[in-house]
């Protein structure tokens, strides 16, 4: 009996650490997908994505249990693959709670995937019951790759760390930045306080809301889909002191408004499109394309079904025309949503493909250069300034 009863134990282990092993893996591979596509990259469109500096506002990599260091063959961004595709910025958000059956038009706001993800992940259990604290772990899993990773990796919190880094990399250094977002701030807890602890953890940008509403605004996804809450207000104006940009992804139509009436910053929606090449509810219409730009900001266009209608990279291409015609080339960059729970057409190496579809649109090589980069930077680089406190 004594022999049988350590079989079944030593079966229940084994089993244990398999799951554990196996199952992170296993979820994200379900989950961030490259269904690769017929990519035609001409030697010209090669030639000049290798002279861009490029910057793309949103990946949610931090989630998922791999290193962001190791050339991987899940999900869609790594370093190695970011270096491959010539990036001068990549810029992770963290993911603090999605809901069970998450969909586009309605969610409710008690129920949690992530919680199940960070017990399997087994990370720290101070993680398991805090949203505070799962950004804070993945303000601190950044540090560690950039620490890690021989000064390819580096740590952007304020205008002069980027000034180094693309002076670095006029020089010939192989570097990229990283720079710290969130993504929906009921990681607040609902305590205003909260904001700064992010701050000081690294954070220089922050979505208000995620799939469902929560304590500072509604979300375009959530039940009420209302505006900013007392808290929200409290918390645009604090952002706006300290320096971290105000990004209104996936925000209700009424939270967008409310911001972009009271913002005396650039504000950016950091992933998404338009509802001009692509009628869905998360993306934005074109009054909210031109409040956007009229506060200096910027519209990160991604590459998955939801946000353009297609993996293609031509309709990328379309969605970022459609920007350009209505508020100006200064007021488009790239939003990919990389590692997001998204399929696309291709991974960070293969940003190439994007460059080719401007050119195939007829975009000038300043205008591409703008687009592919040139326009985040220059937002970032001002919405992370400290303001006026």
């Amino acid at each position: 009996m004594r022999k049988i009863l350590l079989a079944v134990l030593g079966l229940v282990l084994i089993a244990t650490l398999a799951f554990f092993a196996l199952a992170p893996g296993i979820v994200e591979r379900s989950m961030n997908q490259v269904v690769a596509i017929p990519l035609k990259i001409t030697p010209r469109a090669r030639a000049l994505h290798a002279t861009l500096q490029i910057a793309d506002m949103h990946a949610d990599t931090l989630l998922w249990q791999r290193s962001l260091l190791d050339r991987s063959d899940r999900g869609q961004i790594d370093l190695p693959r970011l270096l491959a595709g010539h990036y001068a910025l990549q810029v992770f958000s963290s993911v603090t709670k999605t809901p069970k059956g998450q969909n586009y038009d309605a969610n409710p706001s008690d129920t949690d995937n992530i919680t199940a993800l960070t017990i399997a992940d087994l990370q720290p259990p101070r993680t398991w019951g805090s949203l505070l604290q799962r950004s804070l772990w993945h303000a601190q899993k950044l540090d560690r790759y950039a620490a890690a990773s021989n000064g390819q990796l580096r740590a952007i919190h304020s205008p002069a760390d980027l000034d180094r880094l693309l002076a670095d990399r006029a020089g010939g250094q192989k570097v990229v930045g990283a720079m710290l977002s969130i993504e929906g701030l009921q990681d607040l807890e609902g305590r205003l306080a909260n904001l700064d602890v992010l701050y000081r953890a690294g954070f220089r940008m922050a979505g208000l809301a995620h799939f469902f509403d929560n304590e500072v605004a509604g979300s375009m996804h959530g039940e009420a889909k209302g505006g900013l809450t007392p808290l929200g207000r409290q918390v645009v104006r604090r952002m706006e002191a300290l320096g971290m940009v105000v990004d209104v992804a996936h925000s209700s139509h009424a939270t967008i408004a409310e911001v972009l009436a009271m913002a005396q910053r650039p504000v950016v929606a950091s992933h998404g499109g338009v509802q001009a090449t692509c009628k869905v509810n998360r993306n934005l219409t074109d009054d909210e394309i031109r409040g956007i730009a009229r506060t200096g900001g910027v519209i990160g266009i991604g590459y998955w079904d939801a946000a353009i209608c297609s993996t293609q990279p031509a309709a990328a291409a379309a969605a970022i025309a459609h920007v350009r015609d209505v508020a100006g080339i200064d007021h488009v960059g790239l939003g990919s949503d990389f590692d997001g729970a998204v399929m696309t057409g291709f991974d960070a190496s293969q940003l190439a493909a994007v460059t080719q579809a401007l050119i195939d649109r007829g975009f000038s090589d300043g205008d591409i250069a703008k687009v592919m980069g040139g326009n985040v930077l220059r937002v970032l680089k001002a919405g992370i300034a400290p303001g006026a406190r």
